[in-house]
């Protein structure tokens, strides 16, 4: 049945190609897909594995291929795009190659080239949407796709809540990877809607991030989404404030309002719940002292993919005072920098805080550069999710997941699609203004050139 499985999902791509090629005008159900698979391939099982592990005590058990990543290629490989690479390619690179040079200091290779495998399906989804995202159509399309999948989870968080769950995981195994996936919901479909699309499936999405966020009963979820939220708002009617804004302003506040006691009472009672515990509070210290000493030991790190093995064989959970429990033995550092560190060394850390610093900054350059262009607005939402998972990410480990992983590619191949249509639309100005001003220069110089014929036969 496995063997069944791969040759789907690989057979996917030319079936794939040739229906969109057949299909042109239905292709944008294929960018509709792009959005909602992230949120649907667990539970729909539209995976394989080249290679499985699944007891490996990693974060990725295998070489993984879905059929999002089929889908990605296709697209690719069916939509024109500019010959040049997208901004910020380098470096999603950049950490790509780091990963694999810390399979050279891993303990178990194989483990940590699984790791390599999914960052380079990472890199293809965001090489698909950077195609397609200047395309209006496109873009709304992905949009629907991203709402309807965090529309679909909230929908089974609502069941899990009515059937006696305390916090609400949807069908992505945890709440706190379902509540980071959310961040690359409710900015980006907002910025949309601050830019003024007009979709009520895009309007659902956001409501269905908030009721994910409520019902996950994460703490760091629901604060610093609170946070973006503000941010994003704040940072829009700065940019540019319109009466559309202004309504979406009014609309997000009503929301909130709507929302915000069933936050409170999750808030509430997960509190209640830990002081009730055997949790210990320090054990987050904990980790990070293992994590800290593992990357001191070792600056070119232990090898993607292995930090609960390092941890326990070299004896730096005990020295760290990490309590005797499978949970806790189990668990890696709850700082996704510490974890990286730990894992591929300086080369890793360095790369992956460059790719979060350049999407920031090219993002918040574009935004404020482009003031009364609407598709600032839409980066500007895709900036907020990058800059809100940058500090969550002090608190959380789980981003390494390919599921986070991959809503991170969207968001970013949104903004490297609209800065790099931007910069082409610049350059083709200038080719327009340099040949308006040579034909400019040669008027003037044929009617210079007949002045003095006319002077010339005149003095005759």
């Amino acid at each position: 049945m496995r063997y069944v499985a791969i040759a789907v999902m690989l057979l996917a791509y030319p079936f794939l190609v040739g229906w969109i090629k057949a299909n042109p005008q239905k292709r944008h159900w294929a960018y509709f897909g792009l959005g909602i698979l992230p949120f649907t391939i667990n539970a729909w099982n539209l995976d394989a594995a080249l290679i499985s592990w699944p007891a490996w005590v990693g974060y990725a058990k295998g070489m993984i291929f879905t059929l999002l990543d089929s889908l990605a290629l296709a697209v690719i490989t069916t939509h024109r795009s500019p010959r040049s690479m997208p901004p910020l390619t380098g470096f999603i690179v950049a950490y790509t190659l780091a990963a694999a040079l810390s399979v050279a200091m891993s303990g178990i290779p194989m483990s940590s080239t699984f790791y390599v495998f999914q960052l380079v399906r990472i890199l293809i989804l965001f090489l698909a949407v950077a195609r397609i995202a200047p395309d209006p159509r496109a873009l709304k399309w992905l949009a629907m796709g991203l709402a309807a999948g965090i529309s679909y989870q909230a929908g089974n968080c609502i069941w899990q809540k009515l059937n006696g769950a305390f916090q609400t995981a949807g069908t992505m195994g945890h709440q706190n990877l379902l509540g980071l996936m959310t961040h690359f919901t409710i900015f980006p479909l907002l910025g949309m809607l601050l830019a003024g699309m007009r979709s009520r499936v895009v309007m659902l999405g956001v409501a269905s991030s908030l009721i994910v966020e409520a019902l996950g009963a994460s703490r760091g979820t629901i604060g610093f989404g609170l946070m973006g939220i503000a941010l994003l708002l704040v940072l829009s009617l700065y940019r540019r404030a319109t009466p559309q804004k202004w309504r979406m302003v009014g609309f997000a506040a009503l929301a909130l309002v709507l929302i915000s006691p069933l936050m409170v009472t999750a808030i509430n009672n997960r509190e209640a719940q830990l002081a009730t515990s055997q949790y210990q509070g320090d054990e987050r210290t904990a980790f990070e002292r293992a994590a800290k000493a593992m990357f001191a030991d070792h600056p070119m790190g232990v090898g993607a993919n292995e930090y609960v093995i390092v941890a326990n064989a070299s004896g730096y959970s005990v020295r760290a005072g990490v309590i005797w429990n499978g949970s806790s033995r189990a668990a890696y550092v709850h700082n996704a920098y510490l974890l990286v560190a730990a894992e591929t060394g300086w080369p890793g850390l360095l790369s992956f805080i460059a790719l979060f610093a350049a999407v920031i900054w090219s993002g918040l350059y574009f935004a404020f550069q482009n003031r009364r262009d609407p598709r600032g607005d839409v980066v500007l939402g895709c900036t907020v999710a990058v800059i809100v998972t940058a500090e969550h990410n002090f608190y959380e480990w789980i981003f390494v997941t390919y599921q986070a992983q991959y809503v991170f590619a969207i968001s970013i191949g949104i903004i490297a699609g609209l800065v790099r249509e931007r910069a082409i639309e610049q350059r083709a100005a200038r080719s327009r203004q340099r040949k308006a001003d040579f034909s400019r220069e040669s008027r003037d110089q044929d009617v210079d050139k007949a002045e003095q014929v006319a002077a010339a036969q005149s003095a005759v």
